[in-house]
C-alpha cells in the first residue's frame, strides 16, 4: 500500500499525463483514503467503501492512462475491462465475476514471478549442482568379492575415486561458469504435461459453472517427459526455472494475492456508457440494464469464487470511464448511480496540450522516435514551429472529423515521418532537421482535403 500524500500523486502523474488537475486530484484522495483507512480502528476498517470514481470525457484524453499509471505508481494489482463485453446472465457474452477471476490471475502470476526472482540465486545453485551431475555422473563402485566373499571395496579405492570425482567436478563448475561448456549439449529430461481441449457449449459461460475444467483434467493426467538434447544455458535456464517454482509456496503466493487483490485492486471499467439503454429503447439494447443490475453487487461487495478460492470485492476501487455523448451518468440506474459517488469530467485537449504532450513527458511521442531512429545512426531534430504545426493540424483534424484527443498525434507522427522511418537503413544523412515548411508540405493536402483527412488522419 502506499503511503504516498496527494500532492506526491499528483506530480508523479504529471510526469507521463499533461492537464487534467481535477482527475488527478480526485484518483489521488482516492488513493490516500486507501491508506488511512489502514490506519483507523480495525472495528471500522470494514465500514469504510472506497469511493469509486466515474471519469467522463471523450477517448484520447487520458482516462484510461490516469488509472493505468496510478495502478504502477502504487504497484496495484490493476486490470482494464470493456463494460461493454458484458452480458447479463442468459445471453451470449462474458459475465461481470469475470473481470475478478481476472484480476485473481494476474496477481498470482505477479506475485509468483516476485516469489521466484527471491528465491533466483538459490535456484541457480541447485540448478548448477544438477548440471554437474549431468556432466558428470557419480562414478559407480566397482564391487569386487575378497576371500571372506565380503563385497564391500577396499576403503583407500573409495576415498581416491571420490577425491578425483570431486577434483574433477570442481573443474568442470568453473568451466561452467566461465561459459567455457556453453557450446557442449546435454541429454535433459523435461516435463511436458499435456492438457486436454474441453469445449463448453454454455450460455453461461465456463465461469458460471463453478468448476475449472482444466485444471481439473490437467492434474488427472500424468505428467509426460520427454528427453531433450539442449545446450547448457538452455538447460541451465530450464533447470534453474524448475528450481525456482519448487522452492516458491504457492499456498504463501495464493494468500498473499488474493490479499493484494481484497485490500489494493484496481478495476477499470471502460466504455460504462455502452450499457446505458438509450430512451427506454428495447430490442438488441434490452440485455444493458441487466448488465448494470449484474455489476451493482460487485461493485458494492460481494465474495465473488475463483480457483483460488473466494475473494471479497468490498474494498476493491472502481474507477469507471465513457465518452457520455448522448447520455449523462444519471441514466444509470440509480443503485449503480449511488455506488460511483465521485464524477470527474475531464477536458477536451487543444493545441496547447497537443505541444506538451509531444514533448513533455517522460515518455514524450517526440522522444520515442527520436530514439527509434537513433538506432540507425540518424539525429533527427524538431524544430519548434515543426512541433507547433504538428499540434494544430492535430487540433484542426479533431475538430473536422471524430475526436479522438491525442491518440490522433500518433496518426500524424507515423504519416508524417513514413519516408524517413522507411529510407532509415539506407539513408547517407545522418541528421535531419524538421521545420514548420516540412510539416505543412507532408500535411497540407490531406489535412485540406476533408474526405481524404477522413481516411488518411
Amino acid at each position: 500500500m502506499s503511503d504516498l500524500k496527494p500532492s506526491e500523486t499528483v506530480c508523479a502523474l504529471d510526469k507521463y499525463i499533461i492537464g487534467q488537475h481535477k482527475a488527478k486530484r480526485s484518483v489521488a484522495v482516492a488513493l490516500r483514503n486507501r491508506w488511512r483507512r489502514q490506519q483507523v480502528p480495525e472495528e471500522l476498517r470494514d465500514e469504510i467503501a472506497p469511493k469509486n470514481i466515474i471519469l467522463i470525457g471523450p477517448t484520447g484524453v487520458g482516462k484510461t492512462e490516469i488509472a493505468r499509471r496510478l495502478s504502477r505508481l502504487t504497484d496495484s494489482p490493476f486490470a482494464k475491462v470493456e463494460a461493454s463485453k458484458f452480458t447479463e446472465v442468459g445471453y451470449m457474452g462474458r459475465d461481470v465475476e469475470s473481470m475478478v477471476r481476472d484480476l485473481v490471475e494476474l496477481t498470482v502470476n505477479m506475485v509468483r514471478t516476485r516469489a521466484q526472482e527471491a528465491v533466483e540465486e538459490k535456484a541457480q545453485q541447485i540448478a548448477e549442482e544438477r548440471m554437474l551431475d549431468l556432466l558428470l555422473p557419480k562414478p559407480r563402485v566397482q564391487q569386487t568379492k575378497t576371500a571372506d566373499d565380503s563385497e564391500e571395496p577396499p576403503l583407500g579405492l573409495i576415498t581416491q575415486d571420490t577425491n578425483e570425482s570431486s577434483s574433477t567436478r570442481e573443474k568442470l563448475r568453473n568451466m561452467l561458469r566461465e561459459g567455457k561448456l556453453n557450446n557442449r549439449y546435454v541429454d535433459l529430461a523435461v516435463e511436458q504435461q499435456a492438457t486436454p481441449v474441453v469445449e463448453i457449449f454454455s450460455n453461461m459461460g465456463i465461469e458460471e459453472m463453478g468448476i475449472n475444467f482444466k485444471d481439473m483434467l490437467g492434474g488427472l493426467m500424468p505428467k509426460n517427459t520427454k528427453r531433450r538434447k539442449l545446450k547448457v544455458p538452455e538447460a541451465m535456464k530450464i533447470l534453474a526455472q524448475e528450481e525456482a517454482q519448487n522452492l516458491v509456496d504457492m499456498e504463501e503466493v495464493v494468500s498473499r494475492a488474493i490479499e493484494k487483490v481484497e485490500q489494493t485492486g484496481i478495476i477499470f471499467l471502460d466504455e460504462i456508457d455502452k450499457i446505458v439503454s438509450k430512451n427506454g429503447s428495447h430490442g438488441p439494447d434490452v440485455s444493458r440494464e441487466g448488465v448494470q443490475r449484474d455489476l451493482l453487487p460487485i461493485v458494492e461487495g460481494c465474495n465473488v469464487t475463483t480457483k483460488y478460492g473466494p475473494v471479497k470485492t468490498d474494498h476493491i476501487l472502481f474507477i469507471a470511464s465513457g465518452a457520455f455523448h448522448t447520455i449523462k451518468p444519471s441514466d444509470l440506474i440509480p443503485e449503480l448511480q449511488g455506488r460511483f459517488p465521485i464524477r470527474v469530467e475531464l477536458d477536451s485537449l487543444g493545441k496547447d496540450e497537443f505541444i506538451r504532450i509531444l514533448t513533455e513527458p517522460k515518455n514524450a511521442l517526440l522522444l520515442q522516435y527520436l530514439a527509434l531512429l537513433r538506432t540507425e545512426g540518424i539525429d533527427v531534430v524538431f524544430e519548434n514551429d515543426a512541433v507547433a504545426k504538428i499540434a494544430e493540424i492535430a487540433e484542426d483534424v479533431n475538430n473536422l472529423t471524430e475526436n479522438i484527443g491525442a491518440r490522433r498525434l500518433h496518426t500524424l507522427m507515423e504519416y508524417l515521418l513514413e519516408d524517413i522511418l522507411f529510407d532509415a537503413p539506407d539513408t547517407k544523412e545522418k541528421k535531419i532537421v524538421i521545420d514548420g515548411k516540412y510539416v505543412d508540405d507532408k500535411l497540407k493536402d490531406i489535412k485540406d482535403d476533408e474526405d481524404f483527412s477522413r481516411y488518411i488522419l
